[in-house]
């Protein structure tokens, strides 16, 4: 496993951890959620319940596979060993990054603009000079929007446990974990 992958997702526990109480519960994912659609002005509501229905299945999986004790409480340790798992995650990840492009790209024409890329990561919590600096990574046509696939793929290279030097680095850069 890389140091990047795990620095990648010690931010993302951090970013989850919506109550900030070390741990990760069913609610930091509804307020996650609620957090992320409310930037979704444009999206129908069948996109707005894909992305709830994805962060509902994000925790469902945590808790699935670690939550042995049935405390409902997710420690750093125990979601480590999930998410940068292939075989235990991938499914989930992909559901998700489908779910969030999908709200990037309300009018379905396969583009998602800066403004609400931005808007999207800013309600998830990261930082918005590294979302710039990740949007860029992703090489942004003349009107400045990147293809869905491009987002898509670079939130499930985000979780790979062997890669380094992605642009989803760019998210950690500058940002305490």
């Amino acid at each position: 496993m890389s140091t990047e992958a795990t620095r990648r997702v010690a931010l993302v526990f951090s970013l989850l951890d919506a109550n900030a109480n070390g741990v990760l519960e069913a609610d930091d994912f509804d307020l996650m959620a609620d957090r992320v659609v409310r930037e979704a002005h444009g999206s129908d509501p069948a996109a707005k319940d894909a992305m709830r229905a994805a962060f509902r299945r994000y925790w469902t999986t945590l808790r699935t596979e670690l939550d042995a004790n049935g405390d409902g409480e997710i420690s750093f340790e125990e979601y480590t060993a999930c998410v940068l798992s292939p075989e235990r995650f991938d499914a989930t990840i992909g559901v998700f990054a489908e779910a969030l492009a999908a709200l990037g790209d309300p009018d379905g024409d396969g583009l998602i603009e800066r403004p609400l890329f931005v808007a999207l990561m800013a309600a998830i919590g990261f930082e918005p000079a590294n979302t710039d600096a990740l949007f860029d990574a992703f090489e942004p046509s003349d009107g400045d929007r990147i293809r869905v696939e491009t987002w898509v793929e670079g939130i499930k290279d985000y979780y790979a446990p062997d890669k380094a030097g992605i642009p989803g680095d760019h998210l950690v850069v500058g940002t305490p974990v």
